[in-house]
């Protein structure tokens, strides 16, 4: 084993990467990078069946767009390759003899109803199954004697004496290929691991591993098991909770800083408290002795905050890439479509502009700000509240006057205007804000009044107070809420 510290993220492409496979690859390539050792990607790819070279593009790409890197991997080679189970047979076969040959393995003729058979008489006896070793001292007759009734045979490690509680297990199938616990050792040996950093649920693996490492003569890797990663309601970790692939977060448009950010503080506590991180900051902070021992929490509300947090600093330093976001979101709400022209780039990015920290998401300027891009729907209730008192038809009248008579469209004449509209009425600047809001937007709450009524501009604004003040007067407020 090299003396400095080399990691591993050794993803199964059977799917897309999802946020708990991130997380994991994420803390080991963070590790990796505070202790300037070398980060590696492995493809544990012998589940033949399940797995494709499209899910592994995509797993590779998806760690790429999260900003992790790797000096050996299936792409960029390495002296410890090949890096793709499926091209290390050789190894495996290689090693499963060795095993063999100094009665650390045997192999096992047992067929699945004798196994069945006996896994159901432990349940009827009330004790844990274990393999009952029936295979384990066969004389070279007895296994010439199955082979030649045509049993395949599995080959099984033979667990020494003084582990109880564990029994001979599988290493290497009826068909060459190996399992996972065997590949692990002769793959992280192979490739100089020094640390293998992994979920708790592979706590139950560790002993069976060492017993490998041990058998063959080698040094096991330094292990770490990092917590259980739960929702919100402390239930294991599911679709339900966020646990989606990493493409679906990039569809919505959560920034990768954010993902990592998150990541960082799903375990990790640094002393201090502080939340908000930069890569290389998290770089330099990390101690993986501050890693918790309690269960992580994937808290979806706390990733759109801090998503949020990220959107507003890009858009200072980068209004066009948060915009090209919230295009992309509106063309799939279908309220853009087509070529964007530059003027109406410009209006969106004015609407990002005054929506704020209200924009933790690209979607989100449907959700409070689809009527700049829509004809309003009212709110019953806000129409209840705002529109049906006895001479709120006069306010509106008032202002849409006064706005209509503005010779320049600026806020700060927009603010003038409106507050002036209340004075002569003799109600209070609220009593005709309130109003207007809902007649411009359908909403009780949003942006602020002035700032929206200038991003919508004088035509929109006057048209809009058009209708709500007709839609009033002619059939009354529960006909504005419908309409």
């Amino acid at each position: 084993m090299t003396g400095h510290v080399r990691t591993r993220y050794a993803p199964s492409p059977t799917g897309f990467l999802h946020v708990g496979g991130a997380w994991m690859a994420f803390f080991n390539w963070l590790f990796a990078r505070h202790s300037k050792g070398q980060f590696i990607i492995r493809i544990e790819d012998t589940d033949r069946d399940r797995s494709t070279e499209a899910y592994e593009a995509a797993i590779i790409e998806d760690l790429r767009w999260l900003g992790i890197d790797w000096e050996e991997g299936p792409d960029a080679g390495g002296p410890y390759g090949p890096y793709r189970q499926t091209e290390r047979s050789a190894l495996y076969h290689e090693h499963a003899a060795l095993l063999r040959a100094r009665g650390a393995a045997y192999p096992c003729y047992c067929t699945r109803e004798e196994l069945e058979a006996d896994r159901e008489q432990a349940i009827a006896e009330h004790r844990p199954y274990r393999y009952v070793g029936r295979c384990r001292n066969l004389s070279e007759a007895e296994r010439r004697q199955r082979e030649a009734d045509g049993r395949v045979a599995t080959l099984r490690f033979r667990v020494p004496e003084g582990h109880p509680d564990l029994d001979d297990f599988i290493i290497q199938r009826s068909d060459g290929t190996p399992l996972y616990n065997f590949a692990n050792v002769v793959d992280d040996h192979g490739m100089h691991m020094s640390h293998s950093l992994r979920g708790s649920e592979h706590l139950s693996n560790t002993p069976r591993q060492v017993l490998i490492y041990e058998a063959l003569g080698w040094t096991p890797p330094r292990f770490a098991h990092f917590p259980l990663l739960l929702g919100i309601d402390r239930k294991k970790l599911s679709k339900r909770h966020g646990d989606t692939s990493v493409r679906d977060y990039a569809r919505l448009g959560y920034l990768p800083a954010a993902l990592v950010n998150f990541f960082a503080l799903m375990g990790w506590y640094p002393e201090d408290g502080r939340e908000l991180f930069t890569v290389p900051e998290l770089i330099e902070r990390f101690r993986i002795e501050e890693m918790g021992k309690s269960a992580a929490v994937f808290d979806i509300q706390k990733l759109n905050w801090m998503n949020g947090v990220y959107m507003q600093a890009v858009y200072r330093q980068n209004p066009d890439r948060v915009i090209d976001l919230v295009v992309a979101s509106l063309k799939d709400e279908h309220l853009l479509n087509g070529e964007v022209s530059p003027e109406v780039r410009a209006y969106v990015g004015r609407v990002v502009a005054i929506l704020g920290e209200r924009l933790r998401l690209p979607g989100d300027v449907v959700t409070y700000g689809d009527f700049f891009f829509r004809d309003v729907e009212y709110d019953p209730q806000a129409v209840q509240k705002h529109l049906s008192a006895p001479g709120v038809t006069e306010l509106l009248r008032r202002a849409r006057a006064a706005l209509g008579a503005l010779p320049a469209w600026t806020l700060a004449a927009i603010d003038a205007t409106v507050r002036g509209a209340a004075a002569q009425s003799g109600v209070a600047a609220k009593d005709v804000i309130h109003p207007l809001r809902v007649a411009l937007t359908g909403k009780t709450v949003g942006p602020g009044l002035f700032e929206l009524i200038e991003v919508l501009g004088k035509e929109c604004v006057l048209a809009r107070l058009d209708r709500a003040i007709a839609l009033i007067e002619s059939t009354g407020p529960s006909a504005a809420a419908r309409g």
